[in-house]
């Protein structure tokens, strides 16, 4: 949570390549910090790539030597919208946990607030290693909400949830990998080549299995799973020409061609 209030640097952008698309927060000069309009329009990029049936992948990063220093507290506080601002971003956490494609955090450096969360909500989270963690919503009598603190025991345990929410603590790279919040850690000059690369082993996944799962293992992880619509996708994937494909390729010890059907 930023304490200037002036915008500085560019809204997030948007870019789409073949099936991975990259949302990238580029306000470096201030930690890559969210103004009250980046938390909407990132949520409209996120319904636009979940309406993209081609893309498979998306990642989220930031420009600079920072991954994102939450919203623009300063600037909520001067509008008097402090409430608003922490409903909206629960909705943008919640929208990067149910995006449609595999979603990637690739943290490039220090990251604090409600940043945590938007990183916890991705699929996957890859950390460079100088990165550096901490939630200072108690020191500044902000309760976090709802999803952010379920995200966190859910994912984390309820450990280590108050360790940072209760405790403000700071977890280094090392701390982050050991708890879960971090799948991998990297060298700073290796962390484009890595999630670049890893982008490119989920996008060669098949389609309607590789998201089919994501989403139902997502609905178990929260107690929602809709059985039927799981029996239903498990038939679709069952009678796809892509999993046909998928076991000639194996057999013929080739690289399939998946086309999502």
């Amino acid at each position: 949570m930023s304490t200037s209030s002036t915008p500085t640097g560019l809204p997030p952008e948007l870019a789409i390549d073949g099936r991975i698309a990259t949302i990238t927060l580029r306000r470096p000069e201030v930690g890559n910090r969210l103004e009250l309009e980046d938390l909407e329009l990132l949520r409209a990029q996120l319904r636009e790539v979940s309406a993209m049936p081609g893309v498979l992948v998306l990642r989220l990063r930031g420009q600079g030597r920072h991954f994102c220093s939450g919203f623009n507290l300063a600037q909520a506080a001067e509008r008097g919208a402090v409430a608003a601002a922490g409903e909206s971003f629960e909705a943008l956490a919640g929208e990067i946990e149910q995006a449609r494609p595999v979603t990637i955090a690739a943290i490039n450096g220090g990251f604090h607030g409600g940043a945590t969360d938007l990183a916890l909500a991705c699929d996957f989270r890859i950390g460079v290693a100088e990165a550096r963690m901490f939630v200072p919503a108690a020191q500044i009598g902000i309760l976090f909400y709802r999803g952010g603190m379920e995200r966190y025991v859910q994912r984390l345990g309820l450990r280590m949830a108050k360790r940072v929410l209760l405790a403000a603590e700071t977890l280094d790279a090392a701390q982050m990998l050991a708890c879960g919040f971090l799948d991998r850690v990297v060298e700073a000059d290796a962390l484009v080549a890595t999630v670049d690369e890893f982008s490119e082993h989920l996008a060669g996944m098949a389609p309607l299995a590789l998201l089919g799962m994501k989403k139902h293992l997502n609905r178990i992880a929260a107690g929602t799973l809709d059985a039927a619509e799981l029996r239903r996708d498990i038939a679709q994937a069952d009678a796809s020409q892509d999993q046909r494909e998928g076991i000639a390729a194996r057999m013929q010890k080739r690289k399939p061609e998946f086309h999502g059907r």
